[in-house]
């Protein structure tokens, strides 16, 4: 972990409520895709945590959703202005299991930490396939990002205004090595059990200090509980213990 200052270069938005922002500093303790980022933002207590997108030399971007005051202040800023982030936060994901054909799945804003995922698989040589669920047509982002690296990408909203009609899991099929998956816990439950082999699983989860010292997003699993933002936010599929 550690703590620098970054300087905004670009802050825009995708959606109606998904913007995208790029930041140059020191991101030399961001190590994985699937880490995040806690940033400080003036007059609030708790630092906002948000997923990488992508990490390239001293370039750091971040997609985030606005949904609270946090994200909506974050909105309002612009290329210049700087921040107090807290960066290499999270174990991320293992490419050593990927196989030769791994299928990324993302729902909403879970889609952004795969984006670096991808490139490093296709980096590797290896047939990636990404489905990417969204409830309507105007809420999709990063398609064109995943093509762009030679990815199979296949949308799915939940109202069929684009691509599959449905839920991610309704594009599945068997067709795959390994999976990554992020998303809502719903998203991640159904995948869980539609998968056809072992996978990773990045859960979003509400946290306080992002580090793992004060225990508020501790969750079960089969070797005992596990802190989402120090032993998670990724997860292997085999020790996840799901509560109905």
């Amino acid at each position: 972990m550690k703590q620098s200052i970054f300087t905004i270069i670009e802050n825009a938005a995708l959606t109606r409520d998904v913007w995208r922002m790029r930041l140059r500093g020191d991101t030399s303790a961001i190590t994985a895709a699937g880490q995040f980022v806690n940033i400080q933002l003036d007059g609030l207590f708790l630092r906002r945590p948000i997923s990488v997108c992508d990490c390239e030399g001293d370039v750091l971007t971040l997609i985030y959703k606005v949904v609270g005051k946090g994200t909506a202040q974050m909105a309002k800023m612009s290329a210049g202005e700087t921040l107090d982030v807290l960066t290499g936060l999270g174990n991320g994901y293992d490419l050593s299991c990927a196989g030769e054909h791994p299928l990324l799945i993302g729902g909403g804003v879970g889609v952004p930490p795969l984006y670096m995922l991808a490139k490093q698989l296709r980096a590797r040589g290896l047939r990636v396939s990404v489905i990417l669920g969204f409830n309507t047509e105007s809420e999709i982002f990063c398609r064109e990002d995943f093509a762009a690296l030679g990815c199979d990408v296949t949308v799915t909203t939940v109202d069929g205004s684009y691509g599959t009609k449905g839920f991610v899991t309704d594009a599945m099929g068997a067709d795959y090595s390994y999976f990554y998956t992020c998303g809502p816990e719903p998203m991640l439950k159904a995948v869980y059990r539609a998968s056809k082999t072992s996978g990773q699983m990045s859960f979003e989860e509400r946290m306080g200090c992002g580090f793992g010292a004060c225990m508020g997003c501790s969750c079960k699993t089969l070797t005992g509980n596990k802190r989402i933002c120090k032993e998670g936010p990724v997860m292997r599929k085999e020790e996840i213990i799901w509560e109905d």
